[in-house]
């Protein structure tokens, strides 16, 4: 039976719809594209391997061109897609096309985690399965003698590993980067540096150059009330809201360095200017460091990734992961 023929129950425009039968339908996303043995563009290599059978976490990793055989190791990043929790895909176009770029321009082994979508998977279950992810690609470290995956082991230096992650994505990162502050990794791995490109946060009150009417109708606000109706608070729970009174300090950042980076017509461009004061003023010993790209909304330098500003924003993620 096709979905015309289906009663539509609930839907998150324009992200997806359920139907009464229990299936979702995706209303918005790039296509899937497989891995390749070497990107024609950049020499980077590619493969999908399962992380977790239970939960289903499976991921895409990439290694770069290497010249020369070398006992050199390559700082690893751990990346989370965005997508409003609920679209796209590591394994997505826009997706690849990022990390063959940055992976080839930073000279870095990366993980893009496939994490499960909601709202088949609660907003919960999508922390937890990127925290499973991190946990599995730190056993890798010589401490744990990991060898599941040998571009890790081989090539990974686990004193370099980063976190990072775009708009949904650069949230779950952020959440991750917390409980690294609290919580132990495998093999004493500490968290080296954060990488949140237009971090999804938001919250009841505007900030800066928020709208202040109608702002239940904004996707902003509307997304995480859907997928998360039960959070405390609300849109002001911690992990959504990090300058709520409840939410605790981000002096508690598991990381020593950080990049936040905003966009000058993104809406989510005063929670990234707070979100950097704030860290900066949290008494975090870490060193932070903001970009500001005008001009440019949302995401654009994974969405329009042919762009002079886009190439420029991947250089400006790759300078941060190779200081």
């Amino acid at each position: 039976m096709g979905s015309m023929d289906k009663e539509v129950v609930s839907e998150l425009p324009p992200f997806f719809r359920i139907y009464k039968d229990g299936s979702v339908e995706r209303t918005r996303g790039s296509p899937i594209v497989p891995p390749s043995p070497e990107d024609p563009e950049t020499g980077v290599s590619s493969k999908d391997i399962t992380v977790s059978e239970k939960p289903k976490i499976s991921a895409r990793v990439y290694l770069p061109k290497l010249t020369q055989v070398t006992t050199q190791k390559l700082p690893v990043l751990v990346y989370y897609h965005g997508g409003a929790f609920c679209i796209e895909s590591a394994f997505s176009l826009v997706e690849t096309k990022l990390m063959n770029t940055l992976v080839a321009e930073a000279k870095i082994v990366a993980i893009s985690i496939e994490y499960q979508l909601a709202p088949e998977n609660p907003i919960l279950g999508i922390y937890e399965d990127c925290w499973t992810a991190l946990q599995w690609v730190c056993s890798h470290s010589p401490a744990e003698g990991g060898n599941k995956e040998p571009w890790l082991s081989t090539y990974g230096n686990f004193e370099k590993v980063f976190i990072g992650g775009d708009s949904s994505g650069g949230n779950i990162a952020h959440n991750i980067l917390m409980r690294a502050g609290k919580e132990s990794l495998p093999g004493g791995v500490k968290i080296y540096g954060g990488l949140l490109t237009h971090p999804y946060f938001w919250g009841s009150k505007p900030v800066g150059r928020e709208v202040t009417e109608n702002r239940e109708k904004i996707v902003s606000d509307q997304v995480w009330r859907f997928l998360y109706p039960t959070a405390p608070g609300g849109i002001d729970n911690p992990m959504m809201n990090f300058n709520t009174p409840d939410a605790p300090s981000l002096a508690q950042l598991g990381c020593c360095r950080l990049l936040v980076s905003a966009a000058e017509l993104d809406e989510l461009w005063s929670r990234c200017v707070l979100y950097y004061n704030t860290v900066k003023e949290s008494g975090w010993k870490g060193e932070v460091e903001f970009v500001d790209v005008e001009g440019e909304e949302h995401a654009f330098h994974i969405l329009n990734y042919e762009s002079e500003n886009a190439k420029k924003m991947i250089k400006r993620l790759a300078s941060f992961l190779i200081k």
